[in-house]
């Protein structure tokens, strides 16, 4: 097919994520992107047929430029997404990404914090900051979900909190007594009358960034660059339950995976600190 015909329906595409997926604006820039240097590489290239050698020419050139499997394997899943959407929507019968293989990727083991970290990661003394914390690490939300809370999603009375998850999927999660303990004297100290639970210093709904920068401040404390980012949070409250005996489908809905394998690498964390226990605790390990 025509490069010119698949590079005009790149907003069919996009409407299509954005309503029927309900993906957020996050998501979909980055798809946009993926798009973009695609269909700038066919014009920088002189390619005009969009077939299987068109993607793996662009393919190997991302290689090339130094690129990591992970995003290779990120900008082949944007366009098989993109033509496998095109086919669905009855725009054409060819999908020349479907037998493009995916490059194989390194499985990366997610980083969490112990329990001591967590502890002095939580001495915060600022009421809306420890709430956050607390809250992040209580219920193992992605930060999206975190910053999209209003006041109304969570009940203090019964101690749980609803979320509104990828593609616009609902769960309600449990909330720790010290969590709601931190919440319930943040909205007591609170000025400003917002829907939003958590706000910024000028009364706005918290944005994403601001969170990261929120947790990066506390966090650096104890622990390195790479666990200071709100995310390590959520995986250091999947490890901890499963540590602390939690069933591994438990923690499934309660991150609000639709894979069970995607939680499953978690185990690989636990198996691995139960091991060094062993290694030190028992008198014949050695």
């Amino acid at each position: 097919m025509n490069k010119d015909f698949y590079a005009g329906h790149q907003a069919v595409f996009l409407d299509y994520l954005q309503k029927e997926k309900n993906l957020s604006p996050h998501t979909l820039r980055a798809y946009r992107s993926d798009l973009r240097l695609f269909f700038e590489f066919l014009s920088d290239q002189k390619i005009d047929v969009v077939d299987h050698a068109a993607i793996t020419q662009f393919l190997a050139a991302l290689y090339r430029y130094g690129l990591d499997r992970r995003s290779i394997a990120r900008k082949l899943s944007t366009l098989k997404s993109f033509f496998k959407t095109l086919v669905k929507l009855h725009y054409t019968d060819d999908n020349p990404a479907a037998l493009v293989r995916s490059p194989k990727t390194k499985k990366h083991l997610p980083g969490f914090l112990t329990f001591s970290q967590i502890d002095e990661g939580l001495a915060i003394d600022d009421p809306r900051d420890r709430a956050i914390v607390e809250v992040l690490y209580s219920c193992g939300l992605r930060a999206s979900e975190l910053v999209g809370l209003n006041q109304n999603d969570i009940d203090l009375n019964h101690q749980e909190v609803r979320i509104r998850g990828k593609g616009g999927k609902e769960r309600i999660v449990p909330v720790g007594t010290a969590a709601r303990q931190a919440v319930m004297y943040y909205l007591r100290n609170r000025s400003v009358a917002s829907p939003a639970l958590f706000v910024n210093h000028r009364g706005g709904r918290l944005s994403t960034r601001s969170l990261q920068r929120i947790v990066h401040k506390y966090l650096v404390r104890v622990a390195r660059i790479a666990g200071t980012n709100p995310h390590i949070l959520r995986h250091t409250f999947a490890t901890h339950l499963l540590e602390r005996g939690a069933d591994l489908r438990a923690v499934q809905e309660l991150l609000g995976h639709s894979s069970l394998s995607t939680v499953q690498i978690y185990t690989h964390l636990t198996t691995k600190r139960l091991k060094e226990i062993y290694r030190q605790a028992h008198p014949r390990a050695e």
